[in-house]
């Protein structure tokens, strides 16, 4: 009985924060991957009450970008697994505030452009057929969501920590 007390978020609760991959506001679940070591999915189901929420999610299958050394990691959802590819940079600009209509996805040119948010970086890559088949989701990066819970598949809280301006609060 006591290993199951301690399993999940536990009898007092406790807060997890990952980013969306996947979101459906009409069944009211995210699945979003923890960040954790080492990263794992999870599926939980947000509050009902749209005052616990905030700002609905948006999902993105972009992980991370590491630009220094040319590689990008994702989560694939049609095969539930991390991908980490490398890339070759066709053009690279830097202290972009806000990205513009990102990810660009162009086959004509078999080109992917993607927004890296906390580098202020938007990259421009060559592309295989592969990747330019995944889905224009798969280029952006959800945001970042903690939520509290006490059962690990039902949040009691959630806050969109990407769209909520923690500058304006009290």
């Amino acid at each position: 009985m006591g290993a199951l007390l301690l399993d999940g978020c536990g009898v007092n609760g406790r807060v997890e924060q990952g980013r969306v991959v996947a979101y459906d506001p009409q069944s009211n679940r995210l699945t979003l991957i923890l960040e954790t070591l080492p990263p794992r999915p999870v599926t939980i189901t947000a509050p009902a009450d749209p005052a616990e929420i905030g700002p609905p999610p948006t999902a993105g299958g972009l992980l991370s970008l590491d630009y220094r050394n040319h590689r990008i990691a994702i989560y694939d959802r049609a095969t539930g697994s991390f991908e980490t590819i490398a890339y070759r940079p066709l053009k690279e600009r830097f202290h972009v505030a806000k990205a513009p209509k990102v990810p660009a996805v162009d086959p004509a040119r078999k080109t992917i452009t993607i927004y890296d948010a906390a580098n202020h970086a938007l990259i421009t890559f060559a592309a295989t057929g592969d990747l330019l088949a995944m889905p224009a989701d798969t280029w952006r990066a959800g945001d970042i969501i903690r939520y509290y819970c006490k059962d690990p598949a039902h949040a009691l809280r959630l806050m969109n920590v990407s769209k909520t301006d923690l500058s304006k609060s009290s």
